[in-house]
């Protein structure tokens, strides 16, 4: 199985990401979403944990060769930076979503040395904002982000604008688009269901996608 099938397969089976067309989530944005994604889950899966892991491996070391460090995001990118480093022997550091308001007052824990190749973690992508505010995070301080890679994207329009004005690189093991189509091969979701999921990816902020009621 291609490794983008088998990431999606592992999210589906351990309700990682949940598909639920007629009783939609509210993201913390207001839009109302069909899918709920929640990565953390795969802590708790030795065997999923460790394809994840090797799945990113593969991945920067075919995108991102050059890396010198990898940096997770706080928190959802902390443990799977962790893993990813002690599996390539890099150093690990992780990013803050703004700077501490006390002690030593830093946004980046770990070493990150000016010039230094980067590579950022995140388990999530939706519009990018949060992960390319931790990318900037680390341009500020003189090293240079090789790229975001991700498990999962929703593969937002915006997002993709997000990435291409901020010039920097996305990878993520698996997406939306690769979720859902496994979904109705598998029987999670019926035809009709995936045609409400492609109608929400089309326009996220319309409900015009939703089954009334």
């Amino acid at each position: 199985m291609e490794n983008n099938k088998l990431i999606a397969s592992h999210l589906l089976k351990i309700n990682a990401v949940v598909l639920s067309p007629e009783e939609p989530f509210t993201w913390a944005s207001g839009i109302k979403s069909p899918v709920y994604c929640d990565n953390r889950l795969i802590l708790a899966y030795p065997d999923v944990r460790k394809d994840v892991i090797a799945a990113f491996v593969n991945l920067i070391q075919t995108h991102y060769p050059d890396a010198d460090v990898i940096a997770g995001t706080a928190t959802a990118g902390i443990p799977h930076a962790a893993l990813i480093a002690e599996a390539m022997g890099l150093p690990m550091a992780y990013i803050r979503s703004s700077a501490k308001s006390h002690g030593r007052k830093k946004q980046i824990e770990g070493i990150i040395n000016p010039g230094q190749k980067v590579v950022v973690i995140d388990d999530l992508i939706s519009t990018g904002g949060s992960v390319l505010t931790a990318a900037h995070a680390v341009e500020e301080i003189g090293a240079e982000v090789l790229g975001v890679a991700a498990i999962f994207t929703y593969q937002l329009p915006k997002a993709d604008t997000n990435f291409t004005e901020a010039k920097i690189a996305l990878e993520t093991l698996t997406d939306f688009e690769t979720l859902i189509h496994l979904a109705v091969e598998n029987g999670t979701i019926s035809g009709t269901q995936l045609e409400q999921l492609k109608k929400w990816y089309a326009d996220p902020t319309s409900e015009d996608w939703q089954v009334q009621k």
